[in-house]
């Protein structure tokens, strides 16, 4: 029988360091997780973006599962700004990886207003029905073809050393109804009309807005480049379990 060059099947086994190398490293993997901390005591948004991160084996958590969080000061002049403050200052506080969310309401009616101020937009002690009540109010006059408006959602990532890595924003258009409609979602979505529907997202429910809203779009964008990032650092976000 003949043998041709390099027709030779080549077999290796693993040495025993090799062996241990595998094991330590497996170990590692198993004794750790991706895990990000969300910048809000808000479930419901945590619920939105959890749904998301799970492919990408993240565990999100909120600001209530660690005491010691900051309060931090929403004082910058755009969403952007707000975002980048909120999650670099509260990551170097908890030693965490933050995600950062600042989002609200453009009205064209009203200059963009209640824009960065829409959760506290009737005051210190705003509630979301106080915040539509004031909007609606204010509306009053005003009639269907200029009541345009806009949501808008900036995020941002920032490493346990403040150092931002990842930022996402985009919009959704609609415009505020004359009265509440739906009793789904939170913030001013009993009022905000999607034209395409002629219904709220109040009305809309959870899965169509979890495929139109500035937040869900924004967080699509974020999850599709954090992927990219996860794939060139497989290590990025793993925290030691306990």
């Amino acid at each position: 029988m003949r043998r041709f060059p390099g027709t030779m099947a080549t077999r290796t086994t693993p040495t025993n360091s090799s062996l241990g190398e595998l094991q330590a490293k497996r170990n590692r993997l198993m004794s750790t997780s991706r895990q990000m901390v969300l910048g809000t005591y808000n479930q419901k948004k945590r619920i939105e973006l959890q749904r998301l991160l799970t492919p990408l084996g993240i565990d999100l958590k909120t600001l209530q599962e660690f005491p010691n969080a900051i309060e931090v000061v929403e004082d910058g002049n755009s969403f952007g700004e707000n975002a980048i403050k909120k999650a670099t200052q509260q990551a170097t506080h908890l030693g965490q990886w933050v995600l950062a969310e600042d989002s609200g309401l453009c009205v064209d009616a009203l200059k963009g207003a209640p824009g960065i101020y829409s959760a506290r937009f009737s005051g210190d002690d705003a509630t979301d029905e106080k915040n539509n009540d004031l909007l609606l109010e204010k509306l009053t006059d005003i009639p269907a073809e200029k009541r345009g408006a806009h949501y808008v959602c900036h995020i941002a990532l920032s490493s346990p050393l403040g150092e931002v890595v990842l930022e996402s924003e985009d919009t959704c258009h609609g415009r505020i109804a004359t009265e509440r409609r739906g009793t789904n979602g939170f913030g001013y979505d009993p009022i905000f009309m999607i034209r395409e529907y002629h219904l709220t997202f109040g009305q809309l429910g959870p899965a169509v807005k979890g495929l139109l809203s500035h937040r869900a779009k924004a967080s699509r964008a974020f999850v599709a480049s954090l992927s990219q990032m996860l794939r060139e650092n497989p290590e990025m976000l793993r925290q030691e379990t306990k």
